[in-house]
This record gives structure tokens, C-alpha cells and sequence, in this order.
């Protein structure tokens, strides 16, 4: 069984509902020089943020977004951003995202270092981005344009992305877009055996990174989320992970990470991060995980930095195609 990804259902809608949109506007765009509602382009809707209420207008048309997170929310929304900036990868912005959805995007700097002057070039009506991110930049960004800040970004992706579409007016789209997210999930659920089965898989999650320790994910953060999901467990070690998000070990450690399936991608050059060291080891060799063939290298630039429904959904389709050899 393949399961069916949400992404033709939910963008198909999108793209109706966008065109639907348009054509009432169309409809009640005669002069009506006796009404005393504010013009469209003059309307506007509160939404709660991590740093207070935030007055953006109901339509933004010029949307800069200053993180991986939100340019996924924009363009799974069928936004595209005038302006963005770009992740500390080869590619500028992550080359999970279909190119012609990216092309045209101006790049505004690298993310945690924004060109303020170049993103005040583009006349945004709308920025977002996170506190975590940002905070630091609120009063200079709020200056150029309506910025909406989340708290934090990764664990909390599905709920930022609410935020996102309210300040977008994409909720209807958004609602869409969760729905075929969910049926995404049963799907892969069931092609895996069905809910026992899965989560009496117990998967680890381990990451090389360039100028640190290695990493075995925990539960509380992005790619954690998309596991439990789909109903996986977890292995012990997992519990151990600082605030939840993840647990360091050095090469010499690697054993601990050993889970029935290990998922692993590398941040940075791989004799840097230590993934050429530590795969070589008989440490890494002896593990059940890796004599059972249950070892696969995944896309850092998706399964870690994405954060999104789009690049949840292609995780998603990567699981079961891995989890069913």
C-alpha cells in the first residue's frame, strides 16, 4: 500500500479556495461610494504573537519570513514571500522545497544574521519570524513592517504554523492542509501494520554536527513529533535527552544510540561532525541496528531543518518507504 500524501489534495484546495477568493472580490469590486467599511487594502486583523497583540492587514501581499519554519508555512499555504532568508547550507534555501517555488524569493541574509536595509528594500507588509530567532530584532523589524513573532520553533512547529495562517488569512487553507496531514499518518500507520506494530518498532533519531557532540534526539522537538505521529517508540535513551530535545554522546559513546531502526544525517562536513569516524567504528558495526540493515542516512536539510508541513509530509512518504524494505 502507498500512502497518499496530502500535498495535491491540500494545494489543489488551496488554489480553489484562492481562486474562489478572487472571483467574489471580483464580484464586489463596483463602486460602492455609499458604504462606510474601510477600503480592503485598509483592513486588518489582531493575532496574538510572543510579543503581543500585533495589527497585520487581512490580505498581507508582501510577506518576508526570516527562518526555515515560516518559509515552509508561507509556501505549503501557497504564499510565496517576496523576501527570505537563507539556511547555513550550500543550497541557500533548503533543497527540500520545489525550485520553482523559490525562485524570484530575494534573499535577505543569513538567518540569524538578516539584512535589515535590504529587507526594508522590498516594502514588506508582514514579517515572521520567532522570538527564540529574532527577539533580539523585534523594535527594528516592527519598525519596517507588522512582525509576528512565535515563542519558539521546532517541538511547537503545528502550532506556529496556526499563527502563521491567521496572520496570513490562510486559516481555511491551513485547516487543509492539518486534514491531509492526518490522513497522511493513518496511512503510513496502516502500511506499517497497523498501531501495534509500530510502536513496538523502537526508532532513534542521531544527528552529526559539525563543532559538537553527536546527538540522539529526544522527544521534544520537530522531527520527535513526526515519529510519535505515526505511533513509533522510542528507545530509553530518549527519556535521557536534555529538555527533551536531545542526548550528546561522543563517537566512543555511539552504542547507546543502538534502537531495532536508526535514521541518522549530518550537519557540516562528515569527517568534522565525526560521521566518517563513528560509522567506521566497531562500535557503530556491532550495533543491532546496523547488523540487521535497519541503518538508513536521511536528508539533514529535511528531516531536521524543514519544519513544515511540507517537508513533514515527504518525511513521512520516507519513513514508509524505508520502514516497509
Amino acid at each position: 500500500m502507498t500512502p497518499r500524501s496530502f500535498r495535491p489534495r491540500a494545494l489543489a484546495a488551496v488554489s480553489l479556495t484562492t481562486a474562489a477568493a478572487l472571483t467574489l472580490a471580483a464580484c464586489g469590486s463596483s463602486d460602492d461610494s455609499g458604504s462606510d467599511s474601510a477600503p480592503a487594502s485598509d483592513a486588518t486583523r489582531t493575532v496574538k504573537t510572543a510579543m503581543g497583540d500585533v495589527k497585520v492587514k487581512k490580505t498581507p501581499k508582501r510577506v518576508v519570513v526570516l527562518d526555515t519554519a515560516e518559509l515552509d508555512s508561507a509556501l505549503t499555504l501557497g504564499v510565496k514571500p517576496v523576501g527570505a532568508t537563507h539556511a547555513d547550507v550550500a543550497s541557500g534555501f533548503l533543497n527540500y522545497l520545489p525550485k520553482d517555488q523559490v525562485a524570484g524569493i530575494k534573499d535577505v541574509g543569513q538567518m540569524m544574521t538578516p539584512n535589515l536595509e535590504a529587507i526594508a528594500g522590498l516594502k514588506p507588509d508582514l514579517i515572521l519570524t520567532s522570538k527564540i530567532r529574532h527577539g533580539d530584532k523585534y523594535d527594528e523589524l516592527s519598525k519596517i513592517a507588522p512582525t509576528v513573532m512565535t515563542e519558539n520553533t521546532g517541538y511547537p512547529w503545528k502550532e506556529n504554523f496556526q499563527v502563521h495562517a491567521e496572520a496570513l488569512g490562510k486559516e481555511a487553507e491551513a485547516k487543509m492542509v492539518v486534514d491531509g496531514y492526518t490522513d497522511h499518518v493513518a496511512d503510513v500507520t496502516k502500511a506499517l501494520g497497523g498501531k501495534e506494530k509500530v510502536a513496538a518498532t523502537e526508532v532513534n533519531m542521531v544527528r552529526f554536527v559539525e563543532g559538537a557532540d553527536i546527538r540522539i534526539y529526544g522527544k521534544k522537538n520537530y522531527i520527535a513529533t513526526i515519529l510519535a505521529d505515526v505511533g513509533l517508540g522510542r528507545p530509553a535513551i530518549t527519556d535521557k535527552a536534555k529538555d527533551g530535545f536531545s542526548y550528546d554522546v561522543s563517537p566512543e559513546k555511539i552504542d547507546l544510540a543502538d534502537a531495532g531502526v536508526i535514521f541518522h544525517s549530518t550537519y557540516g562536513d562528515p569527517k568534522k561532525a565525526k560521521e566518517t569516524q563513528t560509522t567506521g567504528s566497531g562500535l557503530w558495526k556491532n550495533m543491532d541496528a546496523v547488523k540487521n540493515g535497519r541503518v538508513f542516512a536521511v536528508d539533514d536539510q529535511l528531516w531536521i531543518q524543514g519544519i513544515g508541513y511540507t517537508a513533514a509530509d515527504k518525511i513521512l512518504g520516507e519513513l514508509h518507504k524505508s520502514l516497509t524494505k
